[in-house]
């Protein structure tokens, strides 16, 4: 099934790197399209990012010709049929067209071919198995067209089969839901997710975590999790209790703020309730050092509250810097006893403090207590630290004779030890 060009006024089919690409591929005797993810998101109206292009070129032809047209060609899947292409720094994924010989696990033996509706059919969902002329014509093997108009996400085929093939696909058909679809998920395909869901302990952490932060962004990430939760797949994925209530309010703070969706923030909400909780997901999931801190910052929030005062508000600022800050304030937020009308203000007004107040810099060097006979060591060091508390507990006092006060305080606190 082809569609009659609905995708001749689309611009970036017929411009920079990609026009030339194809134009070099399509000729000679060998057809290219554009596939997968950047056709699907052109007929949505959504962004186009990444473009992959599929030809009927081998491999070796196609680094032949983009050499020959002096491009770059990085052999970065060749036992598989992909290239790289690199145009004007911008990479283009060049796979040749593919059937499937074998198939065990992940893994599969596969055969270069030039029937693009075999290749279309070894994909995943029907969604992602549309391709694209230098036109325009979108060419449609397996009902894509039909589940785009409708917002469905529906493997290819057999859901079991496509499942057994990667197990990575459960997580993958709830990834796309939550981002393309509207209603309740495929039926045929929920199902198959759940006879498979212990599949999911086989996969990688690295895996996991990729396609779990990119779910937990997307438009209908909390309707979608809810239907994970139900059906027992989000706990295996989480190894914990999932709180999706928490996930929902914090996604509905998020927006109300005019904030991005943001994935360690979203994590936090949907399954930090104590710092084992953080530690359990960061090993679970391999997060990254930056992603492990923002969660593990989140120990306490219970005790963050509005009716605590501008002054401990800063302090909190200032001791977890503004990110983590609207982190911990916005989970606490999102929690049940925080959910009542009338202190949302008071809520809106706490998560928008790093907007209205920048956290100072402690004004006190070590030259500060030397010049009043501290001497260096731990002495020094213990100054140093009961003057920063003392300015903290004094709501961070800029004038100078404040911050004298404060170091001769400590001074004498030091030297009287000594």
């Amino acid at each position: 099934m082809t569609a009659a060009a609905p995708l001749a006024a689309a611009q970036w089919l017929k411009r920079g790197g990609l026009a030339r690409l194809v134009g070099v591929l399509d000729r000679d005797g060998e057809e290219a399209r554009v596939v997968g993810g950047a056709v699907r998101n052109a007929l949505l109206h959504l962004p186009v990012g990444e473009i992959d292009v599929a030809t009927t070129a081998l491999p070796q032809e196609v680094a032949r010709r983009v050499t020959a047209a002096g491009w770059k060609a990085v052999p970065t899947g060749i036992e598989h049929g992909t290239v790289t292409v690199v145009i004007d720094s911008q990479p283009f994924e060049v796979t040749t067209l593919r059937e499937d010989v074998e198939t065990f696990g992940r893994k599969a033996r596969v055969k270069f071919g030039r029937d693009w509706r075999a290749d279309a059919q070894r994909r995943d969902f029907t969604i992602n198995a549309l391709s694209a002329s230098a036109a325009g014509e979108v060419f449609d093997y397996v009902g894509g067209l039909d589940d785009i108009a409708a917002r469905r996400v529906r493997f290819i085929g057999d859901p079991g089969q496509r499942i057994a093939e990667d197990y990575l696909r459960i997580l993958r058909f709830f990834r796309f839901h939550a981002h393309f679809a509207v209603g309740a998920p495929d039926t045929a395909g929920l199902a198959a997710c759940i006879r498979a869901r212990a599949g999911l302990e086989l996969l990688s952490r690295e895996r996991v975590r990729m396609e779990l932060v990119k779910l937990v962004v997307a438009p209908r990430a909390a309707a979608t999790l809810w239907v994970m939760g139900e059906t027992g797949i989000l706990g295996t994925v989480l190894g914990g209790v999932p709180y999706v209530a928490s996930f929902e309010k914090l996604a509905e703070r998020e927006a109300a703020l005019g904030l991005a969706a943001d994935a360690p923030r979203r994590l936090g909400a949907l399954v930090v309730a104590v710092r084992e909780d953080a530690e359990r997901l960061a090993q679970r999931l391999r997060l990254s050092n930056a992603e492990t801190e923002r969660l593990l910052a989140l120990d306490g929030w219970w005790r963050v509250k509005p009716a605590a005062g501008e002054q401990a508000a800063h302090a909190l600022l200032y001791r977890l810097g503004p990110q983590s800050f609207v982190d911990i304030v916005l989970v606490a937020w999102s929690r049940p006893q925080a959910n009542t009308a009338e202190a949302d203000a008071g809520w809106r007004a706490l998560a928008t403090l790093p907007q209205r107040w920048t956290v100072p810099t402690f004004p006190l060097k070590a030259a500060a207590f030397t010049r009043r006979g501290v001497p260096k060591g731990p002495a020094l060091g213990a100054a140093l630290r009961a003057a920063e508390a003392a300015w903290i507990a004094a709501d961070f006092p800029l004038a100078r004779a404040a911050v004298e006060a404060i170091a001769e305080r400590a001074a004498r606190a030091a030297t009287a030890v000594c």
